[in-house]
């Protein structure tokens, strides 16, 4: 098979044109592999993307890939593929910490729900990116050792809670990543990273129901994570689909969202919100994503300034997630409370305090959020909202506190109330800051129209595109 000359032009390519190339046997799986981990050499030890690597395990892979081509035998649209996983899913014979000291060393017999997607469709495990401890924080710090690092500048965070996932795609380490999200966890290290996120519609994709962190609670999904929007549209045609394990993923056939893209778009009529009524924003994100706002104008699309009528969610996510980590893992507060960041002792402490009526409260208002959206959606088809109030934020920044303090909501305010209201959400890149940090703009869409996100996304990307500028590191 024909050889490229240089890592950094084979990186850099896009998935899908990956995938046409190995299919045409004008790409070795090998070749790739290769230059994937000759990179993670390089750059791992700055910036910490990787918790696991599997280097052995993956290169005898891709040769049985190469094997299986030369025979005429497809394993699926992602066949030889380099894919890291995030760490808190279950990767058999690799080890999987969920960014926690307590399961440094504790390694599955068997895959979950994700990784089986992934090995179905052809994908190869090259290693697990970093998280934050059971991923409860939106910047990507645990005991496990160094903070993960912005390839745009080392010195500021990735975002959490994909953090890793988000920093090993925009630096070139692999290709691909799908990432969970279930209070911003793609969106936020998308935007803070500069690259393409989706949180997909609740149960669009099938969730891992792990022995360590149990079922998946109410807003918590899978989605791609890649340097463009087709990428992105390319790996949720594999990741979308009804899983029997899974009862809450949707039994109805996905559509072809990579197919999807080629059709026209309607005239939208979107809603633009620079602060959803209660959020301060950094003067530079708000000016780059008010930008953005307005190429959509340019294109013919009709936008408004309006925001759904509803009180800033965050007390309310930390009382819910908080409850359920008391349930699944309190047990590491009585055992080992010194082996736990404080971010996770303050939600398991939080979880020990609530009450029932405290929770059915909580979950009460939920109920009335989605009443809302549906109202809001009847009006709009978009709605848009910068990604993250500030760009990259320094390693261990603090902000003033929304909620309990358990995350850093200031930062990052604008993307945990469309987990509990299902609806699907995009970070598109849209602009730098004068320091040349990415800005993100925050795109949300209907219960289960993914597709006209990432419609609209493509177009944005066509008329601004950002998969030319690429990190210094990188």
């Amino acid at each position: 098979m024909p050889r490229f000359d240089e890592d950094r032009e084979l990186v850099f390519t896009p998935v899908n044109e990956l995938a046409r190339l190995i299919k045409r046997k004008k790409l070795s799986p090998v070749e790739l592999m290769e230059a994937v981990f000759r990179r993670i050499e390089e750059l791992n030890p700055k910036l910490n993307a990787f918790l696991t690597l599997a280097e052995e395990e993956a290169l005898a892979s891709a040769k049985k890939a190469e094997e299986s081509l030369i025979k005429g035998i497809d394993h699926g649209p992602l066949h030889g593929m380099p894919v890291a996983i995030k760490d808190l899913y279950m990767t058999k014979g690799i080890r999987t910490t969920s960014g926690s000291l307590v399961y440094k060393d504790f390694v599955p017999d068997e895959d979950g729900l994700l990784a089986k997607r992934m090995k179905e469709a052809g994908a190869i495990i090259i290693g697990k990116t970093n998280t934050p401890e059971y991923g409860c924080a939106n910047f990507t710090e645990n005991k496990l050792g160094d903070a993960c690092r912005n390839p745009w500048n080392a010195q500021r965070s990735s975002g959490g809670s994909s953090g890793g996932a988000g920093a090993s795609v925009a630096a070139g380490m692999c290709p691909i990543s799908p990432g969970s999200d279930g209070g911003g966890s793609i969106r936020i290290p998308s935007s803070l990273c500069g690259i393409f996120g989706l949180k997909p519609t609740y149960g669009r994709v099938p969730y891992d129901i792990d022995p360590v962190y149990g079922p998946a609670i109410d807003f918590v999904c899978h989605g791609p994570m890649t340097r463009n929007v087709r990428d992105a549209a390319f790996l949720l045609n594999v990741m979308s689909g009804h899983d029997r394990e899974d009862y809450n993923s949707m039994k109805d056939t996905p559509p072809d969202f990579f197919k999807e893209l080629e059709s026209s778009l309607k005239t939208l009529r979107i809603a633009w919100s620079p602060d959803l009524g209660y959020a301060e924003v950094d003067p530079e994100v708000r000016s780059h994503t008010e930008a953005a706002v307005h190429t959509f104008e340019e294109m013919g699309h009709k936008i408004e300034e309006a925001a759904p009528p509803i009180d800033p969610p965050f007390h309310i996510w930390e009382n819910i997630a908080s409850a359920q980590n008391d349930l699944l893992l309190g047990f590491h507060l009585d055992e080992h409370p010194e082996m736990l960041m404080p971010y996770f002792r303050t939600s398991l402490e939080i979880g020990r305090k609530l009450s029932g009526a405290e929770l059915i409260k909580a979950w009460i208002e939920v109920g009335r959020w989605r009443v809302k959206m549906l109202e809001f959606f009847q009006t709009y088809d978009l709605l848009m909202t910068p990604a993250t109030a500030v760009p990259a934020f320094p390693i261990g920044s603090k902000s003033k506190k929304l909620g309990y303090g358990m995350i850093e909501w200031g930062l990052t305010p604008f993307t945990p109330l469309f987990n509990f209201t299902h609806n699907p959400a995009a970070t598109i890149p849209c602009g730098f800051t004068s320091d040349g940090l990415p800005v993100g703009l925050q795109i949300v869409g209907r219960l289960k129209d993914e597709s006209t996100i990432l419609k609209a996304s493509y177009a944005f990307e066509r008329a601004r595109p950002w998969e030319d500028k690429r990190p210094s590191i990188s």
